[in-house]
């Protein structure tokens, strides 16, 4: 079996937030070929987690309709333990997201999301 998903080694969900402690796995499929000698965990990756754990703990709306501030600061490596952290406005539409762990911030963005 193939894996996708980091470990959840611990969450605190309200309402509109949510708070991952996620150990990024090095068997993680995504690290294959990105980049062979130096793995770090795609960008586009680190956007797909945070838009299934926005829509599967926040209710966030099901469709992309694009992004805004999308930074990707430092390298998230295998083995790493990264705290993601999500708010959901639904008044927006608009998922926040940031990664980050003892040594600084990883990436941050906002996703805008609609029901159509």
């Amino acid at each position: 079996m193939t894996k996708r998903k980091p470990t959840i080694i611990a969450q605190h969900i309200t309402d509109d937030r949510a708070v991952l402690t996620l150990k990024v796995d090095a068997d993680i499929l995504d690290f294959q070929g990105h980049f062979p000698s130096h793995p770090l965990l795609p960008g586009v990756t680190q956007i797909d987690w945070a838009l299934f754990y926005g829509q599967t703990l926040l209710n966030a709306h099901p469709n992309f309709a694009g992004m805004e501030v999308i930074k990707f600061q430092n390298p998230i490596l295998p083995d790493s333990i990264v705290e993601l952290s999500l708010s959901w406005s639904e008044e927006k539409q608009k998922l926040q997201f940031t990664y980050s762990s003892a040594s600084g911030s990883h990436s941050s963005g906002r996703i805008k999301l609609d029901t159509e």
